[in-house]
């Protein structure tokens, strides 16, 4: 079967050659015009801090071009795969493919075999290369491009419900049943969701189970009163598991610590399905480079001089452009638990490959 999919090894290597050197100048001039755009944008604020300089334009560029290699090399395929399928087309190069006796998908074949090897190695690049920069991008942007403190394992602004009610810690530090809350309130709600009772403490420890306030202040909602309170265990459903967590940014972990993340989690009773639907989407993400050549393979074929080469151009680009919208849309949707996080990370894909060999399957007859 595999023969019979490359029967010509001189116009496998052919096709290859020229796909393949397509993606590479499309994507440079891609990452390389956005990042000077960004890089403007940025620029003025990274080097208002006092003592940043050129290196830390240049840090900045290190942690900013793997995120855009990553994801605009999908855009990078499909444009790629029109900039080889157009000349093939004009120069009638197609057509002498076909009357040599190759069919629509002995000559897609190759470019979908170079498109597979690039969603390989771009799933590999977005591991190892992609989400730790990511992680460390998000949190210099959100310090203001300042140097980033060394991570002491504190986390602070912690928000954990405990059924109705609500745990909030300026800082927590410590693990396990050390654990040490710092700037600690507590709301009581009602039946209605109204907070009836609001309880404050400088420092709260574990009292396995809930958290025992430290000389807590009391505030009644209902008479304004503020009086002091001997010590007392609040939260009893939190656990210091659920403090520990924090939130989860997907897109600074790889696949193996973000399924950590989502089984701590879920042993919490946190909801999980936003992170689940982003865990798979890092497997059906990079495999969008596989179909652009599927999607766009609609150019390649025709009469050039029916006159109809640019609609079919337009068309093709117009089917990879939709997945993408279709896959951030059904991806958001999931979120929103619209969907099942397997559904919406993966219907996408599978619904524009039936799209795209239906369309090669009516082109080739």
């Amino acid at each position: 079967m595999f023969g019979d999919l490359f029967p010509s090894r001189t116009i496998t290597l052919y096709l290859a050659r020229l796909f393949i050197s397509r993606i590479v100048g499309v994507l440079f001039l891609l990452v390389l015009v956005l990042q000077m755009l960004q890089l403007l944008s940025e620029s003025g604020d990274i080097l208002a801090v006092p003592g940043n300089g050129e290196a830390e334009l240049w840090y900045y560029v290190s942690l900013n071009v793997p995120q855009l290699i990553a994801r605009f090399l999908p855009y990078s395929v499909l444009l790629a795969t029109l900039f080889t399928f157009w000349p093939l087309n004009q120069n009638s190069e197609v057509i002498a493919m076909r009357a040599a006796g190759l069919s629509a998908h002995q000559i897609l074949a190759p470019m979908l075999l170079t498109a597979a090897a690039i969603s390989l190695i771009s799933f590999t690049f977005n591991e190892t290369v992609v989400a730790p920069r990511t992680g460390v991008l998000k949190q210099w942007n959100k310090a203001r491009y300042k140097p980033l403190p060394k991570d002491t394992g504190v986390r602070t602004n912690v928000y954990v419900p405990d059924g109705p009610n609500i745990l909030t810690a300026q800082t927590v530090s410590g693990q396990g049943a050390a654990t040490r809350l710092e700037g600690v309130t507590w709301y009581r709600r009602d039946a209605a969701g109204m907070v009836v009772e609001q309880l404050r403490s400088p420092h709260a420890s574990y009292a396995a189970p809930g958290w025992r306030l430290d000389n807590p202040v009391r505030f009644d909602v209902a008479t304004t009163a503020q009086t002091s309170q001997p010590s007392q265990i609040i939260a009893p459903g939190v656990s210091p598991v659920q403090l520990a967590l924090g939130r989860v940014d997907p897109e600074g972990q790889n696949v193996f610590s973000l399924a950590g993340s989502i089984k701590a989690m879920k042993a919490s009773g946190r909801r999980t399905s936003e992170l689940e639907a982003k865990w798979w989407h890092k497997f059906a993400g990079p495999l969008s480079a596989l179909l652009m050549p599927l999607l766009g393979s609609v150019a390649a074929f025709g009469l050039a001089r029916s006159g109809t080469l640019l609609i079919r151009a337009v068309l093709g680009m117009a089917l990879g452009f939709t997945y993408f919208v279709v896959d951030n849309a059904v991806l958001a949707m999931g979120n929103f638990g619209g969907y099942p996080p397997l559904i919406a990370a993966w219907a996408p894909f599978l619904l524009f490959l039936l799209v795209g060999e239906t369309v090669l399957v009516k082109t080739e007859e």
